[in-house]
């Protein structure tokens, strides 16, 4: 069927078919022009739209082959997502070893993305856990790709490969065992840059888990204030776990314009700077509202309105990152076009198994922009130019618009991948980016 489809920041819109999933034994359905697997549409740019074309729906390839309570080794088909990896493995001791910002991704997407989590500097990104997958072809054939028997480079194609290399039907994938559902938590506020670095090299070795929040509107002595957190999963005895949290809230329709603007950004991050009163705060919480708290809000997305938002997420190296990111945050505090959703937090030195990986060691920055027309797109090359001049990178599968320049120097071996390419396979954000 032909319907517009839009990513979850809602920008760009476009027409393409999608055609469902449900037989990971099956036959790739015929379809006209090229043609992009998509899993549960969490990508903010057009990395998982394909105008003109054909989406491959994998959805409904959601089901569980094998799980191996002893081991942790789990084989799932490509369409399940990780909230539904979780409700059943998190109550028989095992968790996600990597896990994004929201649960509600399917696992093909997972790897296609090569997801990072709060503890890259432990643990890398998922691609490092995954086992093996299976890559269906549109010629029909199908490949079975693990890392350790990669010498043809259909793994490192694979991870990381947006999709584009075919259609990932199954995967198994290595969990990490749990104590249970609760972390340990410390809050701690701070009021600098330099803060937040001396923070983060701090916890590398104590904490698994670590994050921080900026008030990118900061500026003068406070820019770059925030608050950084960090934590480790809790040994408790059943009765000291906390419970589930609670169902959360939703934004019901669409609001006319963004609520998230001018008038509302400087209060709204003051007031969450000042939210904790003790600069620094422990607590006991479930693991859930920790590593997905815009998951506590259905259809968050909303908020930004019909024009939807733009996410900005770049990777900065070490030697250029604190100046980088000082640098960022003048130029979106001049700019007044500020995001209430500032993540900054440090990457390890870990390798990434695919070629078109994002983490890379340094620091990574992501910031939510209101799509206020030209105005922000002129801010986010602004803040392009920053970048390319750290030697810094983009996410793509947060982009919408970074040009073919910046993608191609910040991923060297993109010709190289060219050629696991499925040839009937494309993708909006590759036709943009390959020119």
């Amino acid at each position: 069927m032909a319907r517009p489809g839009q990513s979850w920041g809602r920008y760009p819109r476009v027409a393409q078919t999608v055609v469902g999933l449900v037989d990971r034994a099956a036959a790739l359905p015929d379809f006209t022009g090229s043609a992009l697997p998509h899993g549960n549409g969490r990508s903010y740019g057009d990395s998982c739209l394909n105008p003109q074309g054909t989406l491959l729906h994998a959805r409904g390839l959601d089901r569980f082959i094998d799980f191996d309570r002893a081991s942790g080794v789990l084989r799932c088909e490509a369409g399940v997502t990780l909230a539904e990896i979780i409700d059943l493995v998190l109550p028989q001791g095992w968790f996600l070893p990597v896990t994004p910002g929201t649960r509600h991704v399917t696992v093909g997407g997972a790897i296609a993305n090569d997801v990072h989590g709060k503890n890259h500097h432990r643990t890398g990104s998922f691609g490092h856990h995954v086992r093996q997958l299976e890559l269906l072809r549109s010629d029909g054939t199908r490949r079975t790709c693990k890392p350790d028997d990669d010498a043809k480079g259909w793994f490192g194609a694979t991870v990381g490969g947006l999709g584009l290399t075919g259609l990932i039907t199954e995967a198994e994938l290595q969990l990490r065992r749990v104590p249970g559902p609760a972390l340990e938590v410390e809050n701690i506020r701070f009021g600098s840059l330099d803060e937040f670095f001396a923070l983060s090299r701090a916890s590398v070795d104590s904490h698994e888990y670590s994050v921080a929040w900026i008030d990118c509107l900061s500026s003068g002595k406070s820019r770059g204030r925030g608050h950084f957190t960090r934590a480790d999963h809790a040994a408790q005895s059943a009765g000291e776990r906390p419970g589930a949290p609670s169902k959360g809230l939703a934004i019901p329709f669409t609001p006319p314009v963004s609520l998230v603007n001018k008038l509302t950004l400087r209060p709204f991050n003051a007031l969450y700077y000042w939210r904790q009163p003790a600069r620094h705060k422990r607590v006991a919480s479930h693991l859930l509202p920790f590593f997905y708290p815009l998951d506590g809000i259905a259809h968050w997305n909303r908020m930004y309105g019909p024009a939807g938002f733009l996410q900005y997420q770049c990777a900065l190296p070490p030697a250029n990152a604190s100046a980088g990111v000082d640098a960022l945050l003048q130029e979106i505090s001049r700019s007044g076009s500020g995001s209430f959703l500032a993540v900054l937090k440090e990457f390890g030195d870990r390798a990434s198994p695919g070629m078109l990986s994002f983490p890379r060691p340094g620091t990574t920055l992501a910031l939510d922009f209101p799509n206020t027309g030209p105005a922000v797109f002129r801010l986010l090359n602004r803040l392009d130019r920053i970048v390319d001049e750290a030697g810094g990178a983009l996410y793509p599968a947060k982009d919408a618009r970074m040009s073919a320049a910046s993608f191609q120097r910040a991923y060297p071996k993109w010709k190289t991948f060219n050629a696991f390419i499925d040839p009937r396979f494309s993708s909006g954000f590759w036709r943009r980016v390959t020119e």
